[in-house]
């Protein structure tokens, strides 16, 4: 009986799971994917989930939807680290960690309201990895730097 365990949240048939968020940020990796009430979409999430590596930690499966490189570029920022398993016929095909990227660039606003990006003009965001932990970027145009709470307000 020791091998029956129940799963907590069931296998998908073809999708994305995002595993190892840090405990509390799955509803962030939600959020910064847009992914809402109407999403049309079976979503399933666990929070606060027992890990061997982590401790804790959270988990999302997303249903009929594989991520783009700028989705997972935006999730490195709020869960570096995390593991992304795409789901075909309910088998993992492809398996890899997020990770920071040292530049990124038009998926952040800059936090300087008079900052170029924000003019108006027509500038993409660009911004420099100055530490992964804590998680601190340096604008490209303004120099302003951002922690992780300024970086997570402000994806786009």
């Amino acid at each position: 009986m020791a091998d029956d365990k129940l799963l907590k949240i069931e296998k998908i048939q073809k999708g994305t799971v995002i595993d190892h968020i840090p405990v509390g940020r799955a509803l962030k990796v939600l959020k910064i994917l847009n992914i809402n009430d109407d999403i049309g979409l079976t979503v399933s999430i666990a929070m606060h989930v027992k890990s061997k590596k982590l401790g804790l930690k959270d988990v999302i499966k997303i249903e009929e939807r594989i991520l783009d490189s700028s989705e997972l570029n935006k999730i490195a920022l709020v869960a570096e680290g995390a593991t992304i398993s795409i789901v075909e016929d309910y088998n993992v095909i492809k398996k890899f960690s997020v990770k920071t990227p040292d530049i990124i660039t038009g998926i952040l606003k800059c936090s300087n309201p008079k900052c170029i990006t924000n003019s108006g003009e027509h500038v993409k965001s660009s911004f420099l990895l100055v530490s992964k932990e804590p998680l601190v970027l340096k604008c490209h145009y303004c120099e302003r730097e951002m922690e992780t709470e300024d970086i997570i307000e402000n994806i786009q």
